[in-house]
């Protein structure tokens, strides 16, 4: 008979996690303004606010912390983190920053300009903050196929090239300072793009002389996708796919706390020194000196372990496994999710679940918050209060879909973690006729609201 299938590590370290009471849960969510951000740590059983910094590290990426160097300048950790940076992505010139959203914010600060042109695919939250703080322009590209939500299309992070040459026609090269190609794309609900669709964009790109840059946060389970989806790479290793895919770009930004499997870190990769060279002034005045820019030397270590443990194939199988694992059971029920499943996370499809609920009142915040006071189970909005408000209108930018996202952190959690998962979100499903108000804010930011928004019941 066949052998079952069975996670590639093994259990070294615990760490005790508490339940609660639905009482407890009440009191919590409201005292927090209903936003699961608010909440304390010991107020969750099990948290999918995100997978960025939450997964477990490996002995040897403990051990890597120990030969940290810290000196100011020119430590080794530096030298580790660049070698393995090259081996990877093929980029000679790296910068490193203490996340990704400052790995965007040094590349922006020397890249856009005021009324500036970035399409790309699903920009997610911090990349479109910082287009729009600069008063630039984000412009989505995406595939259409990536609102069909139960049909499956291998590649639903793919940039459409229509949509895209239609922007770099409309608007001069001098106003289109990069092409962002996001991989996996998260707001499409952590989709990949298929290597066919990175060269293309790349050659199109070419053709009208502007860089295309990787967000290239989850770019491990993005090369997994293409080995299993992808016709001519079933047979090749995951760091020979990468090496690959960073081969139609002209640089990238990295948060490490992703695919690296790191609590803290990123970086800037650079195929170009003239672009390292532009960044390097920001990076010195934002994050720290450029050979350890806002990272300590044992989380460089730790990090440069991080990346090899990470493109490891039997690694990738258990982590993107155990996230369909979980959305088999719920497509069972008849939830709807994005399908095929991305890398990271399930993506509910909150607006088909909860079809009562006004597209105003915030769907996808009232299902987490639903799924939250039935289980203690933290999740996170990807939708109208992740979209903010139009910078000229001030109007609530409604999205086509509103997703409720279960971001499942690297090597953390066990399927029987899942199955308690599962059992909740299908328990609200099974009452879902009876939710139908939602919330309305209270208090919110000017810029990515849904951190620190305060919200109510309707």
């Amino acid at each position: 008979m066949d052998l079952p299938f069975a996670e590639s590590y093994k259990i070294k370290a615990v760490e005790s996690i508490k339940k609660s009471t639905r009482e407890e849960r009440e009191q919590w969510i409201k005292s927090a303004g209903y936003n699961l951000f608010n909440l304390k740590s010991n107020q969750v059983f099990i948290d999918l606010l995100t997978d960025s910094g939450t997964g477990a590290m490996s002995d040897k990426q403990w051990a890597a912390l120990m030969m940290g160097d810290e000196s100011y300048a020119g430590a080794s950790s530096y030298y580790n983190l660049k070698n393995t940076i090259r081996d990877i992505t093929g980029f000679d010139y790296f910068l490193p920053t203490h996340q990704g959203r400052a790995a965007e914010n040094v590349l922006f600060s020397a890249l856009i300009k005021e009324g500036d042109i970035i399409p790309g695919n699903a920009h997610f939250d911090t990349t479109k903050g910082h287009i729009e703080y600069r008063k630039a322009s984000a412009i989505d590209c995406t595939v259409d196929e990536a609102n069909h939500t139960e049909e499956y299309f291998p590649f639903k992070g793919n940039l459409d090239l229509e949509k895209l040459e239609a922007v770099l026609k409309k608007y001069p090269k001098s106003q289109i300072p990069l092409i962002i190609v996001t991989v996996t794309c998260n707001s499409t609900g952590g989709q990949p793009v298929s290597m066919e669709n990175m060269k293309a964009v790349k050659e199109m790109a070419d053709r009208y002389g502007i860089p295309v840059f990787f967000d290239a946060a989850r770019f491990a389970e993005n090369a997994y996708f293409i080995r299993e989806r992808e016709k001519g790479y079933e047979n090749k290793e995951i760091r020979e796919i990468t090496r690959e895919m960073f081969s139609y770009a002209d640089g990238m930004t990295m948060s490490s706390k992703k695919d690296a499997i790191v609590n803290m870190g990123g970086f800037i990769g650079f195929r170009h020194k003239d672009d390292f060279e532009k960044a390097s002034q920001f990076n010195i005045l934002f994050e720290g000196y450029i050979t350890y820019g806002g990272m300590s030397g044992r989380d460089m270590n730790a990090l440069a372990q991080g990346l090899y443990e990470g493109t490891e194939y039997d690694y990738l199988n258990t982590r993107i496994s155990q996230v369909a694992y979980l959305g088999e059971q719920l497509r069972e029920k008849g939830i709807a999710v994005q399908y095929p499943y991305g890398g990271h996370a399930i993506f509910v499809d909150a607006k088909a679940f909860l079809p009562k609920v006004a597209k105003e009142e915030y769907v996808a915040q009232t299902l987490a918050v639903e799924l939250y006071l039935e289980s203690g189970v933290r999740s996170v909005e990807i939708g109208t209060l992740l979209a903010d408000r139009d910078p000229n209108t001030g109007e609530n930018r409604y999205p086509e879909k509103e997703w409720l996202r279960l971001a499942i952190p690297r090597r953390v959690y066990t399927n029987n973690h899942m199955d308690y998962i599962a059992a909740a979100l299908i328990n609200v499903f099974e009452r879902r006729e009876s939710i139908t108000k939602g919330l309305r804010i209270v208090k919110e930011a000017a810029l990515l609201r849904h951190f620190t928004v305060e919200l109510d019941k309707i």
